[in-house]
């Protein structure tokens, strides 16, 4: 059944549900030769309160501040850019890491065979903040809301699959075929599974490690999942 050969995956290295979704589509790459093009969300712009500062007009943003890093990464190598995701998401989502500490950001990119110092080199660099403004709007045009997202080269949009136990294999790729049958029927909206006390066990169990790394707080907007963080920090 697979037909569909590329696919924009937009993230936020702060959300767990897109890291975990995001270890599914390296799979189906894998096993299909799936294009994937790592593009940018920020949930703290998206999920920000009123009267909040934008990530951009901080010193330092948990998110946003990475993503800047990603997208100079993704100017100079795109392979350097699907390294750095899969790492940092690693350190915050399986081991309870802070890759958005900045000495642990430095670490990580020496890791992936980059310059430490191009961290420095991104939030130098104002044009960063252009990148990031440019795929948060494409979400946003497109009626997307938070991550993970998919935008398919014909222009449709769906958001999700949400996953904490990423499947592997010919079930990553059935998963995918089953996803991308939604784009044959493009006002089937919406598709939900209830949640038994046991689902949401299992949650809170895969979640663990974020919620041991992370340093900010987390916003219910009353969605399906929780779609973002925010938290102000010193400008």
């Amino acid at each position: 059944m697979t037909t569909c050969t590329e696919v924009d995956f937009h993230f936020d290295p702060m959300c767990p549900f897109a890291y975990h979704t995001s270890r599914w589509i390296r799979e189906v790459r894998a096993h299909t030769g799936l294009t994937v093009n790592w593009r940018f969300f920020s949930l703290e712009e998206v999920n920000r309160f009123e009267g909040k500062k934008h990530p951009w007009e901080r010193s330092w943003s948990y998110g946003w501040s990475q993503l800047r890093v990603a997208a100079l990464l993704r100017r100079r190598d795109p392979a350097l850019l699907d390294a750095w995701y899969e790492r940092v998401g690693r350190e915050l989502h399986l081991d309870a890491g802070k890759p958005h500490d900045p000495a642990t950001a430095r670490r990580l990119l020496t890791e992936i065979g980059a310059d430490g110092a191009l961290l420095d080199e991104a939030l130098a660099d104002p044009s960063t903040h252009d990148d990031i403004k440019a795929d948060h709007q494409r979400v946003l045009d497109a009626g997307g809301f938070g991550v993970p997202t998919l935008l398919f080269p014909d222009g449709q949009c769906l958001f999700g699959p949400v996953l904490v136990d990423p499947p592997s294999g010919a079930a990553a790729v059935r998963l995918w075929d089953a996803v991308t049958a939604m784009l044959e029927f493009p006002h089937v909206y919406e598709l939900q599974r209830p949640k038994t006390g046991h689902d949401e066990r299992a949650i809170a169990d895969a979640l663990a490690p974020y919620l041991r790394g992370r340093d900010w707080v987390s916003v219910d907007r009353g969605q399906i999942i929780e779609l973002g963080d925010e938290r102000e920090t010193t400008s």
